[in-house]
């Protein structure tokens, strides 16, 4: 028996088994097992490990060769046992297999569940990208759909070339409805008339004047928004109220350029109908907006409109300055024997907003005539 080799009880004394122990250094062999009957292949064979399931066989080296370390990676044959060739027992790490496999299956599961308290972080949408428009047509709707929803109440200088300067009042109130006085818009100059618009209806008010001493009364004339008779419709009031809207519409057939009117402020755009049809949908000419929607200026055919002043604070609602009366409403043109030969005082000019070309206009009839100038729908 080898020095420092013990013999393992029942095994063959003809063959040994030499455990190797795991060391820093050299490897020390912790048992020898000799017998001296023949043994059986089971008799060889030794388990590394309580969970190893393969069996090894390991060739005897000689007394003298018995401390010396196996050979790697040579085997050796049961019934021809050879010092010289050895064969290696490495045991085997029980357990390490299922538990790779155990780590391998809920690996997913633990890395999901450990992010799984974690919020989702938010979805973050780019706020969008604000462009000023740079083309006219563009500029000119931003500035009009501001127009639609300016509230205020503003007093217009009226410049006509021959006649005396007149002011027009603007009242946009706070629930939508609006008011527009025009001094000498009816009767051909000699009567002033109101336009109100309100939950009721659309009005046209006479107001005592020279022209018209009597009493002030409205009458109804169309529902809200619905367009109006031009023969008693003062073009004037249109800047005022649904032309913005046309001008936001970029499918009505209008150019826009920009442009520029002495003393208006804010910018200026050149408006010009593309349509050849008799009733473009608003006047030709200069429109001059504030940044926020007010109309500064205005040069149309049937004058030129001027802010004067800044504007103040818009009343809640808008009344009617007078009561509800049953009777015709004031025609624009002047009344037979007290006009022109074509019916309109001035040489042609339809006074209270109408054009002052002369070829746009009919012979009037008895009762005033009918007013056929461009843009002849109210609203």
């Amino acid at each position: 028996m080898h020095p420092g080799v013990a013999p393992l009880p029942g095994a063959d004394r003809d063959r040994t088994v030499i455990l190797p122990t795991r060391a820093a250094a050299a490897p020390r062999w912790t048992g020898i097992l000799t017998t001296r009957t023949p043994a059986t292949p089971h008799q060889f064979s030794v388990r590394s490990d309580r969970n190893a399931a393969a069996r090894h066989q390991v060739a005897i080296p000689a007394a003298g060769n018995a401390a010396a370390p196996p050979s790697a990676g040579r085997r050796s044959s049961v019934g021809n046992p050879s010092p010289q060739r050895r064969e290696d027992v490495r045991p085997r790490r029980a357990g390490l297999g299922p538990l790779v496999g155990v780590l391998l299956l809920a690996g997913p599961a633990l890395l999901a569940g450990c992010g799984a308290d974690d919020p989702a972080p938010a979805a973050t949408t780019p706020a969008p990208a604000t462009t000023k428009p740079t083309q006219p047509r563009e500029q000119l709707a931003a500035l009009a759909a501001a127009a639609q929803d300016r509230q205020m109440t503003a007093v217009y200088t009226l410049t006509v070339s021959g006649q005396p300067n007149r002011s027009i009042s603007v009242f946009r109130a706070a629930d939508r409805s609006w008011r527009v006085d025009i001094p000498a818009g009816a009767l051909g100059g000699t009567a002033d008339v109101s336009l109100v618009q309100n939950g009721a209806g659309l009005f046209q008010c006479a107001l005592p004047s020279a022209g018209y001493p009597e009493s002030a009364g409205c009458v109804r004339v169309a529902d809200p928004g619905q367009p109006l008779d031009p023969g008693i419709d003062p073009r004037m009031r249109h800047p005022f109220t649904d032309w913005p809207e046309v001008l936001t519409d970029r499918r009505a057939p209008l150019s826009v350029a920009t442009a520029e009117l002495p003393g208006a402020q804010g910018s200026c755009f050149a408006v010009e109908s593309t349509s050849a049809s008799v009733g473009p949908p608003l006047d030709p000419g200069i429109y001059c907006f504030a940044a926020d929607g007010t109309l500064t200026a205005a040069r149309l055919p049937a004058g030129t409109l001027t802010l004067a002043g800044t504007p103040a604070a818009a009343p809640a609602t808008v009344a009617l300055p007078g009561p509800v009366v049953v009777r015709e409403p004031l025609r624009i043109a002047g009344p037979p024997g007290g006009s022109t030969d074509d019916g309109q005082p001035g040489g042609g000019e339809q006074t209270g907003g109408g054009s002052t070309d002369s070829s746009s206009s009919d012979d009037s009839s008895s009762d005033g005539g009918a007013e056929t100038s461009p843009g002849g729908t109210g609203g």
